[in-house]
């Protein structure tokens, strides 16, 4: 058997931030990607691919469209989207928005910096490594040691998680 891609792909988020001692703000320098994977010693072979490193709250439409033509155009089978947390949910629907998805996507980013101590970034990686090669394919995201469907997820903002949407919980008891 053929060993089998996986692909990564960075947009950014809070995931790819790093603290400025100079201004006291959190920005982007470079990605950490590269040195996750070396640190995880995935034994797959990993195409990486830094497409932007945004803010999730400062991503474009245009930008959605280029990360959903980017896994289109992509010829592996399950590609992990590192993506800011704020507009996860917005971007996954653009993937899945003009055509059926072939691949397993899976979205994941981090509510604190991998670059910070208390990261949830390096967590929320491995999991969504190892739900990338159990998966169907379809967009999935990624959080908080759960797994949800693209379309059935939010964040909490109160309590800082990934939950099953709300709406759908209470449309299902009607």
């Amino acid at each position: 058997m053929a060993d089998e891609k996986i692909k990564i792909i960075t947009c950014g988020g809070t995931f790819e931030k790093v603290y400025d001692p100079i201004t006291g703000n959190l920005t982007f320098k470079d990605s950490h990607i590269t040195d996750l994977i070396k640190r995880s010693r995935i034994t797959k072979t990993v195409i990486f691919e830094n497409i932007m490193l945004v803010d999730s709250l400062d991503m474009t439409e245009k930008n959605r469209k280029t990360i959903a033509e980017n896994i289109r155009e992509s010829q592996e089978d399950r590609i992990l989207v590192i993506h800011g947390t704020d507009t996860m949910v917005r971007t996954s629907n653009e993937i899945t928005k003009h055509k059926r998805i072939k691949q397993t996507v899976v979205i994941t980013g981090a509510m604190i910096p991998y670059s910070l101590k208390n990261s949830d970034a390096f967590f929320n990686f491995g999991y969504a490594i190892a739900a990338l090669q159990l998966l169907e394919p379809q967009v999935w995201i990624a959080m908080n040691g759960r797994i949800f469907r693209h379309h059935e997820v939010e964040k909490n903002t109160v309590e800082g998680i990934f939950q099953k949407n709300t709406t759908l919980l209470t449309d299902t008891k009607t």
